[in-house]
């Protein structure tokens, strides 16, 4: 049994894994599938703090091949989500009783170990059945789903708002086509012509590039009325008066996503325009609305680059992902079950 760990930025290392029990309230799952992500490349790199030796892989799916006796929901046999955030246990809230409250949520691969190894246990509330109608590779984007509905939730925008998303990468077609979903107006805006072209394809009509233009193709999307929201993907390298820029004075500006490549908000037209600024970086609450969502078609995953691989360096993976992650959507997946 294989169990993938960084030892310190730009060193993993696979190592033997050991066996280990279940109690009753816990379930051991066979990792099937791992999605590597911008996030992982960049606890690799060190860009993402973490406390080291741990274990990558923000983002899996597995089947279960033992229960506990007091596991309620979950049958051998069944496919899962591992999920990747949890309540911390430690918080006021969580203590409580109220752990959708928590203050604290802790985040695989940054506070505890994340999915890359062959068997993970875990208690049977931390993972989520997946419905037989989502197949693989949709099951891997159901917290990214779940990050979309935590931002939409918290902007509240009526159908046919406007909603600017800045970074077509991964994370930004996805909250493309939530905003498609929810009757929202996306004006994506991505200097990759490749991101275009593919959002293109997805159903986003207004898609521009950062360039001498921009505001102008802004104004007629708009109607000369600007965005009513604007969502600033976090590995994104525009600058972040773009989309302070696309908004209407009074609205929201979102920086959204699960890690960010280091960068400096300028503040001025912010305070100029009494923008309110949100930082969402989880999807925490949302995996059953996610898969739900799911269910329903809310993304198509047929105009993205997609690589399967069964065998592969996960240091050489990370590294070409951390220098990518600014505009890259391709999807990089690690079949662990042959």
């Amino acid at each position: 049994m294989d169990n993938w760990i960084l030892l310190g930025p730009h060193k993993v290392e696979k190592r033997e894994q050991s066996e280990s029990g279940i109690s009753d309230t816990q379930v051991k799952v066979k990792v099937s599938h791992v999605l590597v992500s911008n996030f992982d490349a960049f606890c690799y790199t060190g860009e993402n703090k973490v406390p080291y030796p741990r274990t990558p892989g923000r983002f899996a799916i597995g089947i279960v091949t033992e229960t506990g006796k007091a596991c309620y929901g979950i049958e051998k046999g069944a496919r899962v989500c591992l999920n990747s955030v949890r309540a911390c246990g430690k918080c006021f809230a969580c203590k409580s009783g109220n752990k959708e409250e928590c203050a604290h949520i802790a985040v695989a691969c940054t506070d505890f170990d994340g999915f890359l190894r062959d068997f993970v246990v875990c208690e049977y509330t931390d993972v989520t059945v997946i419905p037989d109608s989502v197949d693989d590779l949709h099951a891997l984007c159901i917290e990214h789903v779940a990050l979309a509905e935590n931002i939409f939730d918290k902007l509240n925008l009526p159908a046919g708002a406007s909603v600017a998303i800045v970074g077509g990468g991964f994370v930004g077609s996805i909250l493309t086509q939530i905003a498609l979903y929810h009757k929202l107006v996306p004006v994506v805006i991505d200097n990759n012509p490749k991101n275009i072209e593919r959002l293109k394809k997805s159903g986003a009509f207004y898609t521009f590039a950062a360039d001498d233009a921009l505001m102008n193709n802004i104004y007629d999307a708009t109607s000369g009325a600007l965005c009513d929201a604007a969502i600033y993907t976090s590995c994104c390298k525009l600058t972040s008066t773009v989309p302070a820029n696309a908004l209407a004075n009074g609205k929201d500006l979102v920086l959204g996503g699960f890690c960010t490549v280091n960068f400096t908000i300028d503040t001025r037209p912010i305070f100029e325009k009494s923008l309110r600024l949100y930082a969402v970086s989880d999807g925490y609450g949302y995996n059953e609305t996610a898969i739900n969502m799911l269910v329903h078609g809310a993304i198509d995953l047929g105009n993205f680059e997609k690589e399967i691989l069964t065998e592969f360096d996960a240091g050489k993976l990370y590294e070409d992902r951390a220098e990518k992650a600014s505009y890259t959507a391709k999807m990089t997946v690690l079949k662990l079950i042959m």
